[in-house]
């Protein structure tokens, strides 16, 4: 694919405000801006030439660094423990400074927080990042729910309730291969209010790293279309972080998306995190998705900076291999664009407005 006629691409989910958050520089813009290490996946030089025209950019509190399980096992168990529970107190810090950056980053014009699915078109049409302030894990927001009020003020989207671990809201699936994801309790009291506020207030609700219960009570309370945004074909790969054929056809039903997760160990049918991964992994999962979903369904949620991706996309100048591999399987253009960045934008229509 030549430049001429790169496809964009609008990206489900991206850790890279955690990148730059643990990053030892004070400038973070700049490093942002003018480009960050070799092995991280997206800075602002790299995501023009690979057609990276924005996505969901997430918040993920960190773990405790004291903890013994601080990050995603680096090879597969079926019995890997729950991640342990964050304290409200270390996530606000950490969520709020990452806010922060989201923020200064957008100052410093490197991107545009976009509130709307408007505000995403008019940022590609004027070839700016449009970003989506989303946050993975909500720790930092009290049951009562008045730190979601100030986080949707400030540009807050999207949000997973949960990531691999329990939180006032509901049970996070662990990492866990080979696996169900039917792991542990569904949403608290304090959860399903959370549900009824996203509604309310036009956040848009992930369910990615949901266990099964929390995800039929999410179905069963929202009114909105159901949405993963990075994750993957069960029957593919066996993993509990990926979907179900119940779950993908709730997703069809509600006329939600999946976004297609780059991780390794969410590709492979071994669940092995390992770069040496092919593309034909990816297009076969791609393939599944359309066939549970419809064309209207299926989108792209690499991971990037979050995951270990195959050695064959290697950061976000590799997109547009993804892209020729769906074209030489023989999707055409209008397909391609449909997964790359269409669907992304009809979905935010309906649920963010």
């Amino acid at each position: 694919m030549t430049d001429a006629d790169l496809i964009p691409v609008f990206d489900g989910h991206n850790d890279t405000l955690l990148k730059l958050y643990m990053a030892k520089e004070t400038d973070k813009e700049k490093l942002f801006v003018e480009g960050a290490p070799a092995n991280w996946h997206i800075d602002l030089p790299r995501a023009r030439k690979g057609g990276f025209a924005g996505g969901m950019f997430a918040i993920f509190p960190p773990p405790d660094p004291k903890s013994q399980r601080s990050s995603v096992p680096s090879a597969p168990g079926s019995d890997e423990p729950s991640a342990p529970e964050l304290a409200r107190a270390d996530a606000l810090d950490s969520t709020l400074a990452m806010a922060s950056i989201l923020l200064r980053l957008e100052r410093a014009g490197a991107l545009a927080i976009c509130r709307s699915a408007a505000d995403i078109r008019a940022a590609m049409a004027k070839g700016v990042i449009a970003a989506v302030f989303h946050i993975e894990g909500v720790e930092a927001i009290d049951p009562d729910l008045a730190m979601l009020d100030v986080l949707h003020a400030a540009g807050l989207r999207s949000l997973g309730p949960v990531w691999s671990r329990p939180n006032a809201f509901a049970y996070g699936v662990p990492f866990r291969f080979p696996s169900s994801p039917d792991i542990g309790p569904g949403l608290t009291d304090a959860g399903k209010a959370l549900v009824k506020a996203c509604n309310r207030l036009k956040i848009q609700i992930d369910l990615s790293h949901m266990n099964e219960k929390g995800f039929r009570d999410v179905a069963k309370l929202s009114d909105a279309p159901l949405v993963a945004t990075h994750s993957n074909v069960h029957s593919i790969c066996p993993h509990s972080r990926n979907l179900t054929e119940w779950q993908l056809g709730a997703i069809r039903d509600s006329r939600g998306l999946v976004g297609l997760n780059y991780a390794t160990g969410f590709l492979r049918q071994d669940g092995t995190m390992n770069a040496d991964t092919g593309l034909d992994v990816m297009v076969r999962h791609v393939d599944a998705l359309l066939e549970a979903l419809g064309e209207d369904g299926v989108g792209l949620g690499s991971d990037f900076d979050g995951a270990m991706i195959p050695a064959a996309i290697g950061d976000v100048t590799g997109l547009p291999r993804l892209l020729d591999a769906l074209a030489a399987r023989g999707y055409g253009r209008e397909l391609i664009e449909k997964i790359a960045w269409k669907n992304w934008l009809n979905l935010l229509e309906r649920t963010i407005g």
